[in-house]
């Protein structure tokens, strides 16, 4: 029996209601929380902050419809189409690379005019989706080595063409989702610690054949030993970071008055280190508040993968726990010093389009699911 099978049902009356409200309430307050946490931390910037907003307010509408859409439709329907949705991410994701332009050193995203898309996030929804279909098709008592090849064949054709851009927050996304994935479709613990190994080996040589950014080797060493490194150069943005989530204190220095967020001293504060602006503005209350609501919807994102009818429902449920946790396990983590600066959004908080309508699928996903075993 699974271990999430060992987590306790949702109760009759629970059961009778037509969605998870503790989820949806959630997700909202975290959505709508970014949205003012994006114009203040924009407030005062060379880009001005209302069209940035707009854009928000406008990708959450895009988001809240193929939420709704994705909520009222069974979710083994939604599986009919991973094969669809992962071909278009292997194209887009190949575009990218191709006549994408270079922002922030990394090929991630298509332009079009003044609209911006990241494939890499539509990629997140299709590989969750697909893996779960792949491994429940293949699931016997547990799945077996052939079986595991496969789900991680059909991985590493995304994963390698992320990487090549390089993205490599996205890439460690992916790689968290594939191994959550397997491990709760059966698949025995001695072939994930060999695949372990075999990632690690890989990281070695990548590092040996000088495959990896410099940049990116900077920015492990002064995550390593942050005192020793330059503080305006790859230690910069944690430094900063650490000033102003530390400058807010227990409730903050109040809305639009903090110093590091109004004069710019954290880089992409309304992106990747937007909780830089939540910890100095509202200080460790607010923080707490934005950290509660995401263990909200990771709660309830476990009881609906326990709950589900199926074994495909409860893989689905599971990749989107696994994704949204890895997200902001990193996100949060990078601001205040625990993991090395990689660039990641903070889910349904971070400004971002395709990244807030993504986020927003997968809780589609986790109502459909739900939805399902009522």
């Amino acid at each position: 029996m699974s271990a999430l099978h060992l987590l306790p049902l949702r109760s009759p009356r629970a059961a009778r209601r037509g969605v998870d409200v503790a989820l949806s309430g959630a997700a909202t307050a975290l959505a709508v929380t970014g949205l003012a946490f994006i114009s203040i931390a924009t407030a005062g910037g060379i880009e001005p902050a209302a069209p940035l907003v707009v854009r928000q307010a406008v990708a959450m509408g895009v988001g809240a419809a193929v939420a709704s859409v994705l909520a009222m439709t069974d979710h083994r329907r939604v599986a009919l189409f991973a094969p669809l949705l992962y071909a278009m991410t292997l194209v887009l994701l190949t575009l990218v690379l191709l006549v994408g332009p270079q922002i922030n050193g990394a090929r991630a995203w298509l332009v079009m005019g003044t609209l911006q898309f990241q494939p890499s996030e539509l990629g997140k929804v299709a590989l969750i989706v697909l893996l779960a279909s792949l491994t429940h098709e293949r699931r016997e008592p547990s799945l077996s080595v052939r079986g595991i090849c496969e789900v991680l064949g059909v991985a590493a054709v995304p994963m390698a063409l992320i990487l090549a851009q390089p993205d490599f927050g996205t890439f460690l996304v992916f790689v968290a989702l594939t191994g959550v994935v397997l491990l709760v479709a059966g698949a025995r613990v001695r072939h994930l610690l060999a695949l372990a190994a075999l990632g690690v080996a890989a990281i070695v040589l990548a590092w040996q054949l000088d495959l990896v950014e410099d940049y990116q080797i900077e920015r492990l060493g002064s995550f390593l030993d942050a005192g020793a490194g330059d503080p305006q150069g790859a230690g910069y943005n944690v430094t900063q970071a650490q000033i102003a989530v530390g400058s807010g204190g227990l409730t903050g220095r109040g809305l639009e008055r903090g110093q590091q967020s109004a004069l710019g001293f954290v880089p992409e504060n309304h992106t990747d280190f937007i909780f830089t602006v939540v910890g100095e503005e509202t200080g460790f209350a607010g923080a707490m508040f934005v950290l509660l609501c995401y263990a909200v919807v990771l709660w309830r994102g476990l009881r609906i993968a326990a709950a589900a009818r199926d074994i495909l429902g409860t893989l689905i449920a599971t990749g989107v726990v696994a994704t949204f946790a890895v997200q902001m396990l990193v996100s949060v983590g990078m601001t205040v010093g625990l993991v090395p600066v990689i660039g990641l959004p903070l889910p349904l908080v971070s400004y971002g389009g395709t990244s807030v309508v993504a986020s927003l699928a997968m809780i589609g996903l986790l109502h459909s699911v739900d939805r399902s075993a009522r």
